[in-house]
């Protein structure tokens, strides 16, 4: 009768430490789909992120080109006002 019982405990431990390994597996599962949709939110973020430095880095050029041409244009404008200036001197010595 012991044996029986002895069994039936040892069964009853089983069913309770399958039961928790269970719970266990079901709280693992559970933590690996919100893992999953964290990393998808975040890598749209990123690729959200990429996108807008990629149109900053245009943008950025394209003011780059911009003030280069002004800095020629105002090299440019000086040299000629130099000029002019030069030319006035040598109008107002003789």
């Amino acid at each position: 009768m012991a044996s029986i019982a002895e069994g039936q405990f040892a069964f009853e431990g089983s069913a309770s430490d399958f039961q928790s390994l269970e719970a266990k597996i079901y709280r693992a599962i559970e933590l690996l789909k919100e893992a999953r949709s964290q990393k998808a939110a975040a890598e749209l973020e990123l690729a959200t992120m990429r996108e807008m430095l990629e149109s900053q880095a245009a943008e950025t050029d394209a003011l780059r080109q911009q003030l280069q041409a002004l800095q020629q244009e105002r090299s440019e404008a000086r040299h000629r006002v130099e000029k002019l200036l030069g030319e006035v001197d040598a109008i107002l010595e003789q």
